[in-house]
């Protein structure tokens, strides 16, 4: 808000269906994101930087969603920033080797939420959006 306090406006997640086409759940991706970018017009997108895992072709998907919100936020002239996951564990709980289970509790803490997420991917897209908010109100801070 106005005054720099973190509160949940609101979360949820874009799924596919396994059995839909690649193509079609990077433009369920894209839609989805347009019409929360209409809705809610943010002022900001933070997204996860991806991470080398095992498995390169999955780096590889991720990597073409990322670039489905990246096209969004270029379209809709929206600053776009990235963290790393160890940056986002760090700025929720305090270590960059937290567990999903601890960013979850805190995630959960820090928005006031009556309930932990039921997807750690939308836990994952909270700790995203504070860690920049944190980001955010450092910079200003210096300013």
């Amino acid at each position: 808000d106005i005054k720099g306090k973190l509160f949940h406006v609101t979360h949820g997640l874009i799924e596919g269906k396994r059995k839909d086409s690649f193509p079609d759940r990077l433009k369920l991706i894209f839609d989805g994101l347009n019409i929360v970018i209409g809705e809610y017009k943010p002022d900001n997108i933070a997204l996860e930087e991806v991470f080398y895992g095992k498995s390169v072709k999955s780096a590889i998907k991720v990597g073409e969603a990322r670039g489905v919100a990246i096209l969004c936020a270029a379209a809709a002239k929206i600053p776009m920033a990235e963290y790393a996951p160890t940056v986002v564990k760090r700025a929720v709980v305090g270590s960059g080797n937290a567990q999903k289970v601890q960013v979850s509790e805190m995630v959960k803490v820090i928005l006031a939420l009556s309930e932990v997420p039921e997807k750690y991917d939308a836990t994952d897209a909270l700790a995203i959006a504070i860690c920049h908010c944190h980001r955010i109100k450092s910079i200003k801070m210096m300013i």
